[in-house]
């Protein structure tokens, strides 16, 4: 059993040592290290955009004009200078209509469902290499480029926190999808609960060829 006095600890100091561990150990979650973050730490990781209304988006502005500039810049190598991908990389114009083909192009304008989430990827994930550098304006300004690049605003459009709130995308309509099959969740029941027996097996995948048939390496073996 551990003892102060045995290791050459005052009394008054043992009782005073008690008590600040007793109340260490009241405190759940208190490890007695770190310190609270200040507001300023926690804009530096507060950096998101909400895509519906926009909310999150920071002050500043950037033209098409500006956009052209700084996307041959920081994007072109990528993207190519209109947007049309290179290499593997995405293209992010073009694809209105392909959604439904075998090899959908998801872009900006054919697949993207709001504009503040264009401004909120660029800003923390672009350019690849040197992610979260470019200024607000900057990503205002890409965003404005891009946009325009997919015929979705004017080639003097200026977009700001408000401005890309009110612009609605080609593809925004087809994300509103309400979940059309009935909720058949149990629910508790202690009186006039449904018969257990009036539930019936009406159809089956049995003998339907719903799962194509395919063959192995053993069944090529047995068929020799």
């Amino acid at each position: 059993m551990f003892s102060w006095a045995r290791r050459g600890v005052p009394g008054s100091m043992a009782a005073l040592l008690a008590t600040v561990m007793a109340a260490v150990a009241a405190e759940p979650g208190h490890f007695g290290y770190g310190t609270v973050p200040t507001p300023q730490q926690i804009a530096g990781w507060d950096i998101d955009a909400r895509g519906d209304d926009g909310v999150g988006l920071p002050p500043g502005s950037g033209d098409v004009s500006k956009g052209e500039a700084v996307f041959a810049e920081q994007c072109a190598a990528c993207h190519g200078t209109f947007g049309e991908g290179e290499g593997r990389f995405p293209k992010l114009a073009g694809g209105i209509g392909t959604l439904k083909d075998d090899r959908p192009e998801l872009t900006v304008g054919s697949y993207w469902p709001f504009a503040p989430t264009l401004w909120d990827y660029i800003n923390r994930a672009m350019p690849m290499p040197a992610p979260h550098t470019l200024s607000a304006d900057d990503v205002y300004a890409l965003t404005a480029y891009i946009l325009s690049l997919n015929n979705i605003v004017p080639n003097d459009f200026v977009a700001d926190r408000n401005s890309l709130a009110r612009i609605k995308m080609p593809n925004r309509d087809n994300f509103l999808w309400t979940d059309p099959r009935p909720d058949t969740a149990a629910k508790p029941c202690m009186s006039a609960c449904a018969d257990p027996g009036a539930v019936k097996i009406t159809s089956t995948a049995e003998g339907k060829d719903l799962t194509p048939r395919t063959t192995g390496p053993l069944d090529d073996m047995r068929a020799k």
